[in-house]
């Protein structure tokens, strides 16, 4: 048992060491690798026919995009 809480007080430790870098740095959180972006693809789905539920996605996001308000508009 005092193995455990000795292994538990240094995790414990480490993840309230993180915490407190994180705050005082106040940057956001980032990934290391760049995601699919890296390797050329430039969605998830990356099929020359995407399936219906794919298509129904893309349609209201291309429907909320258009009716969405910017600079550009006005």
């Amino acid at each position: 048992m005092a193995i455990f809480l000795v292994t538990f007080g240094f995790f414990l430790l480490i993840v309230v060491a993180m915490a407190v870098g994180y705050i005082f740095q106040q940057k956001s959180l980032a990934g290391s690798c760049g995601g699919l972006g890296t390797l050329g693809i430039d969605k998830a789905c990356d099929c020359d026919d995407p399936c219906e539920k794919r298509q129904e996605k893309e349609r209201k996001a291309a429907i909320k995009a258009e009716h969405k308000i910017d600079i550009k508009n006005i």
